[in-house]
């Protein structure tokens, strides 16, 4: 209810005080502003004829996606804007099982509204690249699905998408780990993101160039179902006779939980016991500092220097 105080609209009464409402909304908005900025970047380069942006282009793109992703939805959710990394994270009892339907839900919603807005905006310059043809197959220099989806070489087999896929979310994954263990570096929480980033940024540079680096399920999948929808058709998912598009799916979970087991046994089991730390921003239900946690937080040590003084 919007309610008019002293001549002022109020909307304190909407206000959602149920976490897994909150949870949802901000993995729903920094999942879709991380396609947002990162197919849009894609979207430009193709439909420019890479006039307007290049590979390297898109992979800082993509890393400045992530960042603000994970920006929007750490202090709510821990900011995974990836399936593949909230299933880890169950796995290893660091998000509720209950919450992992709603984080994916809410990731992959997102997704597929950040792929829409996308194609909104660039509608008529992947009109005019393509002369008006959805086509997916990349054979074809007018090809715009992949804009949207990632597609292999010619040369790669399924095999070895997966094993593309698996590496570079598994890489992702330890990375993220030892980001975020207060007992190993200590990364001050605000770089968080930025190393986060910087990690999306560097699986690019170094394994873009098979598949296309999806190393995330929604960011893959959602903008594959609205390409069907969007005009595309059937062969989104029937290119190579239904041999591909469940590579970026499939390889990425496995990646992820091979990835955060890896950290966990090859490091984080080994700390003495003088250096446990609680994590107060590990991804997941179980460790993160909520917003009205900081709020208060704050006002407790304004209050202390206030008194000293």
């Amino acid at each position: 209810m919007i309610q008019v105080v002293d001549n002022m609209v109020s909307i304190s009464a909407v206000k959602v005080k149920s976490y897994e409402i909150r949870v949802a909304f901000a993995e729903f908005l920094g999942t879709c502003v991380l396609i947002i900025f990162g197919l849009g970047s894609v979207a430009q380069s193709v439909t420019s004829h890479a006039a307007y942006g290049d590979f390297t282009t898109i992979n800082w793109a993509w890393c400045m996606a992530v960042m603000i992703g994970i920006l929007i939805s750490i202090n709510v959710s821990g900011g995974h804007i990836n399936p593949a990394v909230s299933l880890a994270m169950a796995l290893i009892g660091r998000l509720k099982w209950t919450l992992l339907p709603v984080y994916m839900l809410a990731q992959y919603l997102g997704a597929f509204v950040g792929a829409s807005i996308v194609y909104l905006v660039y509608f008529e310059a992947i009109k005019n690249f393509s002369g008006g043809v959805m086509l997916t197959d990349p054979m074809y220099t007018n090809a715009t699905a992949g804009i949207f989806s990632t597609y292999p070489q010619s040369y790669l087999t399924a095999g070895e998408g997966l094993a593309d896929q698996i590496v570079g979310t598994m890489m992702l994954t330890i990375s993220l780990m030892a980001i975020t263990d207060r007992r190993n570096a200590d990364v001050p929480k605000f770089l968080v993101p930025v190393l986060a980033g910087l990690t999306v940024f560097v699986i690019g540079a170094a394994y873009g160039y098979n598949c296309g680096y999806a190393i995330n399920p929604a960011r893959d999948l959602s903008p594959r179902i609205f390409t069907a929808l969007a005009g595309w058709g059937t062969e989104v998912f029937s290119f190579r006779d239904y041999n591909w598009f469940w590579v970026p799916i499939v390889g990425p979970h496995i990646g992820a939980i091979l990835g955060a087991f890896i950290y966990i046994f090859l490091v984080e089991l080994h700390w003495d016991s003088e250096d446990e730390l609680s994590n107060d921003f590990l991804p997941g239900d179980s460790g993160e500092i909520k917003a009205e946690d900081l709020a208060s937080e704050f006002k407790s040590s304004v209050s202390i220097s206030i008194d000293e003084k």
